[in-house]
């Protein structure tokens, strides 16, 4: 069932009762029903970020922490919520613990894409020339997307227009203040093949982030599907049983 957030600003996915309990997030470019199976029977929204889905794109060339204001702006009125990302909504969720604690009880994390362990290789020598004439407008700027098509990750390619800036923006985006902020427990599930945002890269961001935990599902790669996905549920509903309110023993 579709929902509108923020005076109808941000659309989502919901189940069960308002106000929800969990807010899921996506990965870049994928739709809030990734996380259907993983909130199945809980309260909860996944979330139609701008330029995703349903939802329009941003009138302007945003970062996470664009996205993460738009979302706060949402949540608001929910109270403390326990997140579910994946991927690109990942590094929203990060943003958003560390400056809006208040509205975050808690995080469960997957193939986000949230340290680099090895600097990025710098494009062949022969790209960075012809962009530079483009920008100069030597060059027309078809040869210079004729050049990114044969160059560009998929993601890239896919996207368009000011998303496709969005995208280049966020991927240059570092996280590791965000992650030593953050202080609501968090648990991290990574594929052991997953090559878009390896597992080591996500062991090393765990350890920045005060008492999380970190599981590897073997043979899982980067899309939440089978034994990811499985793990994932698995690892929500238990975060959701540690962060519950604590019932006072009779006497």
């Amino acid at each position: 069932m579709i929902t509108a957030l923020a005076d109808g600003r941000l659309l989502a996915e919901k189940t069960g009762a308002t106000p929800p309990a969990v807010v899921a997030l996506p990965g870049w470019m994928r739709s809030a029903t990734d996380f259907a199976p993983i909130v199945d029977g809980l309260d909860a929204v996944a979330i139609h970020f701008p330029g995703f889905g349903t939802t329009p794109e941003p009138v302007t060339v945003w970062g996470s922490e664009d996205y993460a204001e738009d979302l706060a702006a949402a949540i608001a009125g929910f109270g403390p919520v326990i997140l579910v990302a994946h991927s690109f909504g990942g590094r929203v969720a990060a943003r958003l613990a560390a400056k809006y604690p208040q509205y975050v009880k808690g995080i469960v994390l997957t193939g986000v894409p949230l340290l680099r362990l090895q600097a990025a290789p710098k494009p062949a020598l022969s790209f960075r020339i012809v962009r530079s004439l483009a920008k100069k407008g030597i060059l027309p700027a078809s040869i210079l997307e004729k050049q990114r098509q044969k160059r560009g990750s998929a993601d890239y390619l896919a996207a368009q227009g000011t998303m496709r800036d969005v995208l280049v923006r966020v991927v240059g985006e570092e996280y590791g203040d965000d992650l030593a902020r953050i202080t609501v427990p968090v648990r991290m599930v990574w594929g052991e093949n997953d090559t878009a945002a390896p597992a080591d890269a996500g062991l090393a961001a765990s350890q920045l982030i005060s008492g999380s935990t970190f599981r590897v599902v073997p043979g899982a790669g980067h899309l939440l599907e089978g034994d990811l996905r499985t793990a994932v549920r698995e690892e929500l509903l238990a975060l959701i049983a540690q962060t519950a309110p604590q019932k006072e023993s009779g006497k």
